[in-house]
């Protein structure tokens, strides 16, 4: 494991008897589950509906997953500008409360190629916004604390637990935050193109600057000129690194770099298709993501 995640895994959670019983809770995304996990402990396991490797942004729902969300006491999800299947399915009706979590206030949102207007938080209109909002540590440690505050209403009996738990990540969150941005200091303004426009987020939180983003929104395939655009960029030595994504067909990035100054970086996997499920899948998203930057800058 490598030292910076080693420093911010998840070990260690509090685990107290249960004093009711606890929550059923159905999650949409491997991050989503691993906040929830981390903030249940050993009370249970919430449920994850996608498959490791499935598209957050294309899934369908086999009847069992829809007869799951029909009684889960809670369903925690991004929200519908990641995951529109999920939404039809909450809107046939769910016996429980439905969180998405990109509405909490002190969410810091962007839109898809740039801050909302005066860093405007969740609550407003999200019309275009990036839904990414897990590449922020930040917004994890707001959410960590939503999901504590969600839990205790449906288990008192337990809201000391969960309260801990939250308090213990939040603060393991923010360590993590700190030694990221110090490996990824040496990146300030070196140009990164990755596969899609995902990793706004994470560029804003440690200066990062993306040079362009091959496909341009998330079920987009990338035109002609914009290709040749950021071709032209690459010869032009201001794309340092260019990223495959997993899940994603590399070969358009690695025609894009081909016999250019530009470097091929390994594939970054911004939402935990290919990490094991738990409770610290968050951190390594984070974590593998600032290692593949800055190895691939190493020597820049």
């Amino acid at each position: 494991m490598p030292p910076i995640l080693r420093a911010a895994a998840f070990a260690g959670l509090l685990a107290f008897p249960a004093g009711a019983e606890v929550p059923q809770v159905v999650t949409d995304t491997p991050v989503v589950q691993s906040l929830v996990t981390t903030v249940m402990g050993d009370l249970a396991e919430p449920m994850l509906l996608l498959d490791r490797g499935a598209d957050a942004h294309d899934f369908q729902l086999r009847p069992s997953q829809v007869r799951a969300l029909a009684g889960a006491d809670l369903v925690i999800w991004i929200g519908p500008e990641l995951a529109p299947w999920l939404d039809r399915a909450l809107q046939a009706g769910v016996e429980g409360e439905a969180i998405a979590l990109l509405n909490t206030p002190g969410t810091r949102l962007r839109s898809f190629g740039g801050t909302l207007a005066a860093g405007e938080e969740a609550g407003h209109d999200h019309a275009g916004t990036d839904p990414h909002a897990w590449l922020d540590p930040s917004n994890l440690a707001v959410w960590i604390g939503r999901i504590a505050d969600a839990l205790s209403a449906l288990d008192p009996g337990n809201a000391t637990l969960y309260r801990a738990n939250a308090a213990l990540a939040q603060t393991r969150l923010e360590t993590l935050d700190h030694a990221l941005a110090e490996r990824l200091a040496p990146a300030s303004g070196k140009g990164l193109v990755f596969a899609h426009d995902a990793f706004g987020y994470f560029a804003d939180r440690y200066g990062l600057t993306v040079a362009g983003s091959l496909a341009e929104g998330d079920a987009t395939d990338p035109g002609a000129a914009h290709v040749a655009g950021l071709r032209a960029r690459a010869e032009a030595g201001e794309v340092a690194c260019a990223f495959p994504e997993a899940g994603r067909d590399p070969r358009g990035i690695e025609r894009l770099v081909a016999e250019t100054p530009a470097r091929l970086g390994r594939p970054l996997d911004p939402e935990g298709r290919e990490t094991a499920p738990g409770p610290d899948l968050h951190a390594a998203v984070l974590e593998s993501l600032a290692a593949a930057i800055a190895d691939c800058l190493a020597g820049d």
